[in-house]
């Protein structure tokens, strides 16, 4: 509306500069210009004051959809707490099931690990005694040392094969407890 007034009175100068030339007479010649100077001013600023009020209107939209986003973006945030304290605590359980787990697997071996021990000071006590009485029983005594010595054999082997199975499980088991303690979460 006011750029359409601004318009108006750009033409009226004009139309009245050209009426003032066509006249021929210099005074009005003169007072159509400077009339014409000032209808330009006025117009000039009421087309300032309109650009002014289409910013001021441009700057409030844009504060606006700032607050929008700004809403938007606080629910996303919350969003992404929320997930995240759904996966920790999904890592947490999971973490305390396998040290649960390893901890088990570390008793049972350790277990396997003491009867083994006793199997083995059994079969060398068997060798021991089979040893003492050769003498009378040679040739059963013989025989009693080969299988006591293949079953201490044997004992030894798995003795060596479960340490080194708990020494596996008790890496795993530390590697759980340091996540878990990473975590902040304490262990049964």
């Amino acid at each position: 509306m006011r750029v359409t007034a601004a318009v108006g009175l750009i033409v009226l100068a004009a139309l009245a500069v050209a009426g003032a030339v066509l006249s021929g007479v210099h005074l009005a010649v003169a007072v159509a210009a400077g009339a014409a100077v000032l209808l330009g001013a006025v117009a000039t600023r009421i087309v300032h004051l309109e650009m002014l009020d289409t910013r001021v209107a441009a700057a409030q939209d844009r504060a606006a959809q700032a607050q929008g986003y700004l809403v938007i973006t606080d629910a996303r945030i919350a969003e992404h707490h929320a997930q995240i304290e759904r996966l920790e605590s999904r890592l947490e359980a999971r973490l305390a099931s396998q040290v649960a787990e390893h901890q088990q697997t570390v008793a049972d071996l350790e277990g396997a690990l003491t009867a083994a021990h006793q199997r083995a000071a059994d079969a060398m006590k068997q060798r021991a005694e089979a040893t003492r009485d050769a003498d009378t029983w040679l040739a059963e005594a013989e025989q009693r040392l080969e299988d006591a010595e293949s079953r201490a054999a044997e004992a030894i082997l798995r003795v060596h094969e479960l340490e080194l199975e708990l020494d596996a499980v008790r890496a795993e088991l530390h590697t759980a407890e340091s996540a878990l303690d990473r975590w902040g979460i304490q262990s049964a």
